[in-house]
């Protein structure tokens, strides 16, 4: 069965009180980590689990990331972080983020993560398949329900 892309995923979740730190917000590496958790439950969404791509061999790595954070975030709040694919190159694909407190609405961060592409036997880049290309939807000028 085909699943229909989700062009803008959400991810709903608090971080925990260990993600904490001295400055009483939460710590940047935690972002870091919801980048990460959140593009892989987006690719699982659209019909991609982890376990799938790893059995056909292939995989996404990360070429970089940038955070701009906005405002604190204190654990125990709900956040909804939005995120989307934002375009697709030969090996590589750039998705954003946008990480939302939902009791106010404020935006707390926005990023972007330039994923490419690997062949996990070799550890090499590969050109994306047409079915991995056919699972998302380009998201240019995204909406988001607080708008």
């Amino acid at each position: 069965m085909k699943k229909i892309p989700v062009p803008i995923y959400c991810h709903r979740f608090a971080f925990s009180a260990e993600a904490q730190d001295d400055n009483q917000h939460v710590n940047n590496i935690e972002y870091v980590r919801m980048l990460q958790e959140s593009a892989i439950a987006h690719t699982r969404q659209n019909g991609w689990a982890p376990e799938e791509l790893y059995a056909r061999g292939w995989t996404w790595v990360v070429r970089s990331h940038f955070i701009e954070y906005l405002k604190p975030c204190r654990a125990g709040e709900e956040i909804a972080l939005y995120t989307w694919a934002a375009s697709f190159k030969k090996i590589r694909s750039l998705r954003r983020y946008r990480f939302v407190r939902v009791a106010d609405r404020a935006v707390l961060a926005e990023a972007e993560t330039d994923w490419v592409f690997v062949n996990n036997q070799t550890g090499r880049p590969m050109a994306i398949p047409p079915e991995i290309l056919a699972a998302y939807t380009i998201v240019t000028e995204p909406t988001f329900p607080e708008e």
